[in-house]
């Protein structure tokens, strides 16, 4: 953990794992009193910590390893044919990256996107305050890459700028628009943004074999995926 000695970790109480039913889960926390600059974060990405407002975090769960980092090669990525049909279908859209921000528009997004698409999930009710604590006020590596259509805001992709790489930390779009699958289509817009800027990887997260609403990420291939602490590369 070469770079990363002066930080300090700490474990969370056992909690209900988020993902997978009937299991419990244990997640290690890099110490938010200590500053973490943009070298630590990206060596913390690359042994599998993952982002989530302030907190900076791994599951570390003692009888379960379900949740495996992933991230894709960009420079070897090669778009499928769904994903071919997915830019064409979405060719319509322009693009603007920007600082992470609280505007009525970019919130009212965002609250409809949980209020319809995530009713069961943790973060229903969507505040105001949750979505500035989540997504906004997190890191000073953050961007929102706004996707509209004719005008009208689509989509955010919230992303990291690391050392070598993009972090997708979190999108929500327009559910009117659901036939157009904005969450995927993002992440392949952040594949090509990260390979022209000659970022080797963007991290998806954790890819969950057994979570129906993680299998998607084994879509954007190669990818490499971090299993017993040594990333090894899955090409099909």
């Amino acid at each position: 953990m070469s770079g990363l000695e002066n930080l300090k970790f700490f474990q969370a109480p056992d909690h209900d794992c988020s993902y997978l039913p009937d299991r419990s889960a244990t997640t290690v926390f890099a110490d938010p009193s200590i500053k973490i600059d943009t070298r630590s974060y990206t060596l913390l990405s690359q042994i599998g910590f993952r982002r989530s407002g302030p907190h900076i975090y791994k599951p570390m769960c003692a009888a379960c390893n379900a949740c495996v980092p992933v991230r894709v090669l960009t420079r070897l990525f090669a778009p499928r044919r769904r994903h071919r049909r997915l830019q064409k279908r979405n060719q319509d859209l322009t693009t603007l990256v920007t600082q992470p921000n609280n505007n009525d528009e970019v919130w009212a997004l965002y609250a409809r996107y949980i209020t319809l698409r995530h009713f069961d999930g943790d973060m229903y009710p969507p505040s105001r305050d949750q979505f500035v604590n989540f997504l906004v006020e997190g890191r000073e590596e953050a961007r929102f890459i706004e996707y509209r259509l004719r005008g009208r805001l689509a989509a955010v992709a919230v992303v990291d700028q690391l050392q070598d790489s993009l972090s997708a930390i979190y999108t929500f779009f327009d559910p009117d628009l659901e036939a157009r699958s904005l969450g995927s289509y993002a992440i392949i817009d952040i594949i090509q943004r990260a390979a022209e800027a000659e970022m080797p990887y963007v991290y998806l997260g954790y890819w969950i074999g057994d979570s129906a609403k993680m299998r998607y990420k084994a879509e954007f291939l190669p990818q490499q995926r971090l299993i017993d602490n040594a990333w090894r590369t899955l090409e099909q």
